[in-house]
């Protein structure tokens, strides 16, 4: 499996991460991600929505820089670009994930 297109610290635009955050599931996938510092591959979660959707989610997050997905085998691993969020926008993801689910 080759390495997926994700953007670069310096091209995550807010606008871009602010519109991935918006969806509930997506919202889900961020606050698991959160708790998991290791990463998870995302066909783990029970998040109620099919196969094609999730993978739509994730690849929404990736290509926003909200996370990072790595092949690992034959799954991919997904981790939330804590980092690189908090250096562009700090407090933006602490405010997020307190947010009343």
């Amino acid at each position: 499996m080759s390495a997926l297109p994700q953007p670069d610290r310096t091209e995550i635009e807010i606008s871009t991460v602010l519109n991935a955050l918006a969806d509930p599931v997506r919202l889900k996938i961020v606050r698991a991600l959160a708790e998991r510092t290791e990463g998870i591959s995302c066909g783990t979660l029970d998040l109620g929505v099919g196969a094609s959707t999730l993978t739509h989610h994730v690849r929404t997050l990736r290509e926003a820089g909200v996370v990072e997905v790595t092949p690992k085998g034959t799954s991919r691993i997904s981790t939330l670009r804590r980092a690189d969020l908090d250096a562009l926008f700090p407090g933006l993801l602490d405010g997020v994930l307190a947010a009343r689910r």
